[in-house]
Order: C-alpha cells, then structure tokens, then sequence
C-alpha cells in the first residue's frame, strides 16, 4: 500500500462518526430535525470533506474542522424551515412573509377550538352529518349582507370554481381593462382558461361601454366577469360600466355575473383614517350575483377564498365536484371565523385582528415606539450607525390599496462599508429581521412591527450592532 494511501486512510479516520456527529449539533447547537434530515446532511457533507482531505486541503485538527463545518451546514439548512421573522420592510400584508399577520390570541383561541377534535362536519343539535361551511357563513352573510357563501383554499381558486360551475365549455365576457396579473405572473386570462372556458373581451384597455357587453351576449354566453383592479390603476382618459347597470344587464339576460373583488375589505377604511378602499358591502348592493374575495389581505385572516352572493348561484358552485378538491381544513375555518369576529361593526374592529391594528397605527404613536427603543440603544452604538429617525411612506402589500401610500416611521443604520452586509446580518439574527436598502442605509420600518416584537428587535439590535 502507498504511503500516500495509508495516510490517507489513516485522516478518514479521524472523522467522527454519524452518530456521534447527530449527537453533537443537537446537544451542543439545540438543532432540532428528524434523525434521517440530519443524515442525510451530514452524510453529503461528508463527501465533500473527504475530499478536500484527499487533495490535502484539510492536513490537520481533521477532527475539529469537520465538527465546524457540519455544524455551519446543518445550521444552514435548519434556517429554511418556518420560523417566526420580524418584518421591517414596513409592508403589512407581506406576500414572502405570508400576507396578513394573525395575532396570538386568535391563532390559540382557534387551535383551542378544534382540539383535539371538532364539531367540523358534525352537527351536535340534530346528531347529524353537518357542513364545514356552516361554521363561518352565517358571519360572512351578516357581514356582508350576502344570501349565501362559500369558503375555498385561496381567491383565484374561488374565481377558477365559479367559472368553471357556470361557464364550462361556454364563453366568459370581460373587459380588457381588467386582464390583470398578480403575484407570480398569475393570470385572469390562464385562471379562465384552466377553467375550461372560452374568453371574449370587450372594450379598450381604458375604456368600456355598456354597449360592449351587450353585443358580446349571444346563446354560448356562460358568464359575465368583473376583475377589480386591485394592484393598479388606470387613470386619464378612462370609462368603465356601473357595476349596477352591468348586474341589471346581466339579470335581464339570465347570465350569471361574477365579481372578483381581490383583497376585499369589510372594514370601512375611510372612517378609519386610511386610505379608501370599497367595501365587499358597498359591491354587492349593486346586487351582481356572485363576489369572491381573499381572506389574508385586508381582512386579516388565514389563507382563503370567499364566494357569497345569490343563494341559487352559491348553491350551484357548492355542487361543483371540484369543490371538494378546494375546500378548507378545520385549521382554516377556526382562524377565519374567529378573524370575522373581530369586525365588531365597520369601524370597530377588535384589537385580535392584528392587520387592523397594525394599519390604524398613525406616524406618531411610531415615532414614539422608536425613540423608545434608541434610549435603550447605547450611544456608542447609535453613533457608529448613525441610527436616526426618519418619516417614510409604505405599501399595504399584496396588491391591495394600490397606488395609495400610509405614512409610517422607519430608523434608519448607515454602514460605511458594506449596507448589504449589515442587511444580511439582521436577516442571519435569531429571530430574523428583515428591512430594506436605500442609499446608503439600512432602514428598519415600524409600520408592521407589532408591539409584542419589539423587546426582540431591542435584542437583535445590540446582538448584531454590538
């Protein structure tokens, strides 16, 4: 045997074992994953290490240098799971941190709820088989004046179900204008398409008549489609039709008329002291036949979509079959009705309904909460930093409230060298803070931290700054 080999030989074995190597990141390090997770990290590692050891670019502490470098791996790897993160960018319905934040007391009082069975699709009265939906439509139909609704996993899989339950292999009317893509180059000309139906638009990019629809109504009309315009807007030279006199037309013809309303907002914004934003209320006076929105944008829940409107046309999406492939799990309908609870009326909104709060909070209660959290900064830390407090304007995020600022306070850190590098060790802290360059700067935005975080962002700060 080469000398070369048997030294070789002699390193490898130097290399703990697996086991010994599970035993030590979650002993020493408290990473918590599955044993066979781990494995199989490790075992990648492992390969590489031997060999980086084979062209002697690790000659010696062979023992030490591995526990370092799978210790960093599997810490790596353990960041991608869920975690909990402090959002500074200012944005509140955050899509990358997943929309609308649902404040603690909800989210336990919900789990409480359905532990560790539940009533889901047991109704206790009658000793009969019950409905999951029964659950939150009768709150959805006081709230928003509707004769019936229906519940699914997200609003474009509300759109697909009622296009394809009224629609298939028929055509669907709707304006240019209101061909909007949303988040991921997601479609309403691919969402008509995937539910099997034929799309016809009328109309200009900035302006549609009544007229328009009329002439594209013939015997394979299946539906008339409205999209709100809910991430942009078109300004200037523009007409669209009277959602009223579209419901009107849609009536006399018998062709069902859908509204796709986007984020969907039950709480009057204006009377609020924020930025307008119709309400799921103020459309369907305009007596159209059905309406979807979604359940974490502006209404501060879970994950949904939510179709109400004529108790018939709701009937008929119910008997859909794809309904069952799209309805919600129990986990969905706790936290969305205990989230429709919080609307104690239009303008009282209960303080659990986090989003609300979060977006109610004015420009001076923040500068408050900042200068409480720099006197418990050192100054030497707010000198090397230049640390300052700065008024911004923020986006609600999600495509919802477009084209509409809301004041807000961000501080603001300057790193002389690299203001990417002091990014990145905010987002690599424990918890994770996320905020936003500009210029030269690091900025942290108050706007959609809630109180509970802010002791943590005090921590992360001198953790990271110190």
């Amino acid at each position: 045997m080469k000398p070369d080999s048997t030294n070789f030989r002699r390193k490898l074995k130097k290399i703990p074992s697996v086991d010994e190597l599970i035993s030590y990141c979650m002993n020493q390090f408290k990473i918590v994953l599955p044993h066979a997770y781990l494995k199989k990290i490790i075992n990648s590692e492992l390969i590489s290490i031997k060999s980086l050891i084979k062209e002697k670019k690790i000659v010696s502490n062979i023992k030490e240098k591995v526990y370092e470098t799978i210790v960093k791996k599997v810490e790596f790897e353990n960041i991608k799971k869920l975690s909990s993160v402090i959002n500074g960018t200012g944005i509140i319905l955050h899509t990358g941190l997943g929309r609308a934040p649902i404040d603690k007391n909800l989210l336990l009082q919900g789990i409480n709820d359905i532990y560790p069975y539940s009533n889901l699709e047991y109704n206790i009265i009658n000793n009969k088989r019950g409905e999951r939906n029964n659950h939150v439509n009768y709150l959805i139909n006081s709230l928003a004046k509707s004769e019936s609704s229906l519940v699914v996993n997200n609003n474009a899989a509300a759109v697909m179900l009622a296009l394809n339950s009224f629609a298939e292999n028929k055509e669907v009317i709707i304006s240019r204008g209101q061909l909007i893509e949303i988040g991921g180059s997601f479609r309403i000309p691919d969402v008509i398409k995937k539910a099997n139906c034929t799309m016809i638009e009328v109309g200009t990019t900035n302006k549609t008549h009544l007229k328009d629809y009329k002439d594209a109504i013939n015997e394979n009309t299946g539906m008339i489609m409205v999209a709100h315009t809910s991430n942009y807007k078109v300004v200037g030279f523009t007409h669209s039709v009277d959602l009223s006199d579209l419901g009107k037309l849609a009536r006399k013809k018998r062709i069902p008329l859908i509204v796709d309303l986007g984020c969907g907002a039950l709480a009057d914004f204006q009377n609020l002291s924020l930025p307008e934003e119709p309400t799921v209320l103020s459309y369907i006076k305009s007596a159209a036949g059905v309406y979807s929105f979604s359940g974490d944008k502006l209404l501060g829940g879970p994950q949904a979509g939510i179709i109400c409107g004529k108790k018939t046309l709701i009937r008929k999406i119910y008997q859909n079959p794809l309904y069952r492939s799209l309805r919600c799990d129990k986990f969905i309908y706790s936290i969305l009705e205990q989230t429709l609870m919080t609307y104690i009326t239009p303008t009282k909104i209960h303080k659990d309904n986090l989003s609300m709060l979060l977006f109610q909070r004015g420009s001076d209660e923040l500068e408050k909460i900042a200068r409480k959290i720099l006197k418990k900064l050192s100054p030497k830390i707010i000198k090397k930093y230049a640390i300052e407090i700065k008024k911004t304007e923020v986006e609600a995020g999600s495509g919802s409230l477009p084209v509409k600022k809301i004041s807000s306070i961000a501080m603001i850190l300057k790193d002389r060298i690299r203001p990417s590098e002091l990014a990145r060790k905010f987002r690599l802290a424990s918890p994770s803070v996320l905020g936003y360059l500009s210029g030269n700067y690091f900025h942290i935005d108050l706007k959609a931290i809630p109180p509970h975080q802010e002791e943590s962002l005090i921590k992360v700060l001198h953790d990271v700054l110190i």
